[in-house]
């Protein structure tokens, strides 16, 4: 399996990105010695042993969490035992009978590129499970396979545990290779946001993931790979893997269906901006709030209905916030339709916040799901979707926040919000004293 030099130490050039993450078609074909990953990428399994791997089946990982160490280790003893009757090395395959627990990673990884073969048998039903969550589905896609009724006629590689009608759930090609012969998996997995290629072909295109254990939340950002195994033998070889850098991630949420965006800042100066702009600085193509000023600066533009794409990076204890239909003065919090928080979740001087105080929540009213920031430092990416009275913001990959404000009617402290209701205004940034950074700012007109 050989890259393009750009490829070389797992780096992407960005010129590279929409061809070979988004179109890699041809590059799979290659297959170089069995069980060497290719450049950029890490072996999980060594074709002799099960190292890095323990054995867990169909198990909610909250209910591992909670564990003891001491619990979690005699599970884990346990599993093992289990591991040792059901799965096999054979001649740098990796093979299990059809029962037992699932194999599973010891690492748990978040934002990956994730390489796979698997040769089945008839009648079999397996799977693929991300982060710890049911699945990427494997199975006999034939008539005799007795599974037409549930979906199987669609073919594997679905993530067949979305819900019914959901994005993912059918795959969009049949690409099954025919029984006896090896299948590959390429899966991009960034935030909850699924694309799996089945031998070549696209079958899941940036699907979002849902969290089985619980759906009212978003999948969690880290867990470990499993190989759901039941109803006949199955083998796999070649798993590979790549953690996918920050600013890769981010370039490929942003390069998604981004026909219609049109750029609200020139990284330059402050040119079609409003607002009391001498509190701000442009910094590396970035705006950025000047120390212990503040305020709110807004595009000249207004908007009614309007998707949002941009990056942004927290500094230690940083607060910000986006302004969402301003009407040009006034705390937009309030007199705005509403101010979205931008916010260090970790700093320790917010742990006692309101739930609709910390990020990606509209301030006051609806709290955002949280656990989905990058590390301090680290530049986030974000896409908001305003819609009538609705707001959607998507955090790295992951929805955290889908909301209905016409439909709030417990405030924070009590107070009104005035402004929820209003159907256009100007968007902008309200900013609080900290250095916070924003870049790459596009508007989508709906």
């Amino acid at each position: 399996m050989n890259f393009p030099n750009e490829m070389k130490n797992g780096c992407l050039s960005i010129g590279l990105v929409a061809s070979f993450i988004l179109a890699p078609a041809g590059l799979l074909e290659s297959r170089g010695q069995e069980n060497l990953a290719p450049a950029g990428f890490e072996a999980i399994f060594n074709g002799r042993d099960l190292s890095g791997w323990h054995g867990m089946g169909h198990f909610d990982p909250r209910k591992l969490w909670e564990m003891s160490p001491t619990e979690r280790a005699e599970k884990k003893a346990k599993d093992m035992e289990d591991v040792r009757r059901h799965w096999s090395v054979e001649n740098g395959e990796l093979v299990n009978d059809g029962d037992g627990v699932y194999l599973t990673t010891d690492r748990d990884y978040g934002d990956i590129e994730f390489w796979i073969d698997y040769k089945t048998v008839a009648k079999a039903d397996s799977g693929i499970y991300l982060r710890g969550n049911p699945q990427i589905q494997i199975w006999d896609f034939t008539e005799s396979g007795g599974k037409w009724n549930i979906g199987a006629d669609k073919g594997s590689g679905g993530l067949w545990n979305n819900s019914a009608g959901a994005p993912g759930k059918d795959p969009l090609v049949l690409a099954d290779n025919p029984f006896g012969e090896w299948n590959r998996f390429r899966v991009l997995q960034i935030g909850d946001r699924t694309t799996v290629y089945l031998n070549n072909h696209l079958v899941v295109d940036q699907a979002p993931m849902e969290n089985f254990w619980n759906r009212s939340t978003p999948l969690w950002n880290k867990g470990p790979i499993q190989l759901q195994t039941h109803g006949g033998e199955i083998r796999w070889k070649n798993i590979f893997i790549r953690e996918i850098p920050h600013a890769e991630a981010n370039l490929i949420l942003s390069s998604t269906d981004d026909s219609g965006f049109e750029s609200v800042f020139n990284g330059r100066d402050f040119r079609g901006w409003a607002g009391p702009i001498d509190n701000y600085m442009i910094r590396e193509g970035a705006i950025v709030c000047k120390p212990g000023q503040g305020g709110t600066i807004f595009t000249e533009r207004e908007y009614t209905d309007f998707v949002v794409r941009f990056e942004f990076k927290l500094p230690p204890g940083g607060n910000n916030g986006l302004a969402i239909r301003y009407p040009g003065s006034g705390d937009t919090a309030y007199a705005g339709m509403c101010e979205l928080q931008v916010l260090d979740d970790s700093a320790a001087k917010y742990a006692q916040l309101d739930a609709r105080q910390y990020h990606g929540s509209a301030y006051g009213m609806a709290a955002a799901h949280r656990g989905f920031l990058r590390p301090v430092g680290s530049w986030n990416y974000q896409q908001v979707t305003v819609k009538g009275s609705t707001i959607k913001v998507e955090l790295n990959g992951t929805t955290i926040l889908d909301t209905d404000l016409a439909k709030v009617s417990d405030f924070m402290a009590g107070s009104p919000h005035p402004g929820k209701d209003r159907r256009s205004g100007h968007f902008g940034f309200a900013g609080h004293g900290d250095p916070v950074q924003f870049k790459n700012i596009r508007i989508r007109r709906l």
